[in-house]
């Protein structure tokens, strides 16, 4: 059975208003299966297929001339010169939803799109599943954080940990596969293709060591030279390799907020991984209960936290508006969401299944330096329960995604 993508909603909206739709997000995310879903009247075709890429490539208008109707092209980053020929079809018939685009490596796909299509294509970008997904549920705003507390996602019986040791890639829970053989697979094609095509990287094995290394400093502050001399490679060939994983949707940046409440901030980016299963496979967790007895726990959870606060925005067709924040002494906020009123709202993640009141002193303090008595925040912690603790929502594991 397929499971429904929050994304679906503003798929559809797009082809109403756009000519062109295009889809990004990391290899096996689901993408292709979104869009034939979504739009089951749609033509197909892959640019997987060497027969196909090979027609699309050599003869651009008769590949084209082929469908009556509108279309879904897979992996459309593989042909770039034929965008050149959908924006003539398109300035020319002048409807929406003409073409569906979808793509793995985003920067060779929008590099083509600002080139031939800028100002006629919509650009949605589809992760792997958030919890909401998973469970069923209706997707919240995330920045609602009144509202999470007073429902709960999924089975009781669901476990955190093997939660954050399976992650959110669609094949894993289509196919009910073992996580750790699967992301075994996806990350040796990762490297072995996507790596290979975006980027020169001569020795694959360095790269992989390290993206190890990025995985041990999940939810840390970034320092490029340290891992660049850790990693035995440049400091410009580790910003390189960076923007590789950032644009493939394996990692995320988290920029720090520029609310400085009169004091010195840190200004480096965090490292997060977007998907925890992969997350664990790099760290080489091999089972829920390594996890909960591992170093690196604390780290997992909080980059779950965020990865699904940013995919909470993304498949609403948002830009996420998240940030951290952390100052000079150390004091420190994990997420900062920006509403679309311009109200901060500060969430710590804990992955203690207990609560402890030290788990808002960081909100506390935040609030009282900055003057904003009335700013509610909120804790996401491995707990069970939801409740209020002062002025603070304290948000079990089950409320958030």
């Amino acid at each position: 059975m397929t499971i429904p993508r929050h994304l679906q909603e503003r798929l559809l909206a797009g082809v109403r208003q756009f000519p062109v739709v295009t889809i990004t997000g990391p290899r096996q995310s689901g993408k292709t299966t979104l869009a034939r879903t979504a739009l089951p009247d749609y033509e197909y075709v892959s640019l997987e297929n060497p027969d196909e890429r090979r027609m699309a490539t050599d003869d651009p208008r008769g590949f084209l001339g082929r469908f009556a109707g509108p279309i879904i092209i897979d992996e459309a980053q593989h042909v770039p010169d034929l965008f050149s020929y959908i924006q003539g079809i398109v300035d020319e018939v002048q409807k929406p939803g003409q073409f569906v685009l979808t793509g793995s490596q985003n920067f060779l796909l929008l590099r083509s799109i600002s080139q031939s299509l800028a100002g006629r294509c919509d650009i949605l970008h589809l992760l792997p599943f958030s919890r909401s997904e998973l469970t069923g549920d209706a997707l919240l705003p995330i920045e609602g954080i009144a509202d999470r507390g007073a429902r709960l996602l999924g089975s009781p019986e669901d476990d955190l940990f093997d939660t954050l040791f399976t992650g959110g890639y669609p094949r894993i829970h289509d196919k009910h596969l073992e996580p750790q053989v699967w992301l075994a697979n996806y990350y040796q094609r990762y490297i072995e293709r996507d790596v290979r095509d975006i980027v020169n990287v001569g020795d694959l094995e360095t790269f992989g060591r390290f993206m190890g290394l990025c995985a041990g400093r999940t939810g840390q502050l970034l320092n490029l030279s340290a891992l660049a001399a850790d990693c035995g490679v440049t400091h410009s060939t580790v910003r390189r390799w960076l923007s590789v994983l950032e644009t493939s949707f394996i990692v995320s940046l988290l920029r720090a907020h520029h609310r400085n409440f009169n004091k010195r901030l840190v200004k480096s980016p965090k490292l997060y991984f977007l998907d925890t299963g992969l997350l664990c496979y790099l760290l080489r967790i091999h089972s829920p209960k390594d996890l909960a007895l591992h170093a690196s726990r604390g780290a997992v959870f909080e980059s779950w936290v965020v990865s699904e606060a940013i995919k909470n925005s993304m498949h609403r067709g948002l830009r996420p508006d998240v940030h951290f924040w952390r100052d000079s002494v150390g004091h420190e906020i994990d997420l900062l969401i920006e509403a679309d009123s311009g109200k901060l709202i500060p969430v710590e993640a804990k992955s203690g299944q207990t609560f402890n009141p030290d788990f808002v002193k960081e909100l506390s303090w935040w609030r009282e330096a900055g003057g904003l008595s009335e700013a509610t925040g909120a804790v996401v912690y491995g707990g069970d329960q939801s409740t209020t603790f002062k002025n603070d929502r304290v948000l079990s594991w089950r409320c958030w995604g």
